[in-house]
């Protein structure tokens, strides 16, 4: 392992696994403009930049357990119900569901990548999904309606669904598995992270003379015109989700932040103002935060 990747002397800093992790999701909420998500120019009626900024500080205790090598499902439950403990709900629900095993697969001796992702959430058990399930009893979280067939595992029975789970067998990979491809989350975990990583590398490349925010709301504005968002096809259909990647790539096509920052800005208050909320685009930019941190490549 290169001395770049020492766990015991990060690059350029003191700040462990979980550390990185909280931060990133500082960083996230903190990139502006963000077309369709609280920023810290823009909040929803009721959920606010602050609710993120708590959510994020409250989830820390389950980050920390997923460093120390505890069950992923556990810690999961733990730092959502930390994240919950704040007035605005659900702030960053996907975030950690992605954030977690990153967290615990930065226990490996080896340079963070997505074999050591794929082999972490691979590894997991009946009874992280059961912590997982038990994580929707802290906080509400929209989820689609499941085939009649899979009613008794729905997400939304919280606790209740456990018996389900156990008699079948389900461990929290399959969970995941069997939400794709309606969910690019979940997407994330049976494809070893895969945009994950590849957002961490854009975050990487960019002028680290550049704001660690701007830098974070231009990679999210790439993502965005990348794929249609799947929080946004959940509740609004494919059409509109379409549309909103259609017109990020015609704002980043037109130089994105640096050459047209008010048309990008016009377009994340339309969004907002519609309730348009591609959350699933900024879960994966948290993610790949916490990526580029943890291997230095994210100068602040």
């Amino acid at each position: 392992m290169s001395p770049s990747h020492d766990r015991t002397n990060p690059p350029d800093s003191s700040r462990t696994p979980a550390a990185n992790a909280e931060l990133a999701l500082l960083l996230e909420v903190a990139g502006t403009p963000k077309p369709g998500n609280v920023d810290r120019r823009r909040d929803f009626p009721d959920l606010r930049f602050e609710h993120f900024l708590a959510g994020a500080v409250g989830a820390r205790p389950g980050l920390e357990r997923a460093e120390r090598g505890e069950a992923i499902g556990a810690t999961f439950e733990r730092a959502v119900e930390g994240m919950a403990a704040q007035r605005g709900g659900n702030t960053q629900f996907g975030s950690l569901l992605l954030l977690v095993p990153l967290v615990a697969a930065t226990r490996a001796e080896r340079e963070l990548d997505h074999q050591t992702a794929r082999s972490t959430v691979e590894a997991t058990t009946v009874e992280d999904s059961v912590g997982f399930y038990r994580a929707f009893d802290h906080v509400d979280v929209f989820v689609d309606d499941p085939p009649a067939d899979l009613e008794p595992l729905d997400a939304r029975r919280g606790k209740d669904a456990i018996p389900a789970l156990e008699e079948r067998g389900i461990t929290l990979y399959d969970v995941m598995d069997a939400s794709v491809p309606g969910d690019d989350v979940a997407r994330e975990w049976v494809t070893g992270f895969e945009r994950s990583f590849e957002t961490a590398d854009r975050l990487a490349a960019l002028d680290p003379a550049r704001s660690a925010t701007d830098r974070v709301a231009s990679v999210f504005l790439s993502l965005l015109a990348e794929r249609p968002d799947t929080l946004i096809e959940k509740r609004h259909g494919e059409t509109v989700a379409a549309d909103v990647t259609d017109h990020a790539t015609d704002l980043l096509e037109s130089g994105g932040l640096e050459t047209v920052p008010d048309r990008v800005d016009a377009f994340a208050a339309d969004l907002v103002d519609r309730g348009v909320n591609p959350g699933t685009t900024a879960d994966i930019t948290a993610a790949g935060l916490f990526i580029a941190l943890d291997r230095g490549g994210f100068d602040l």
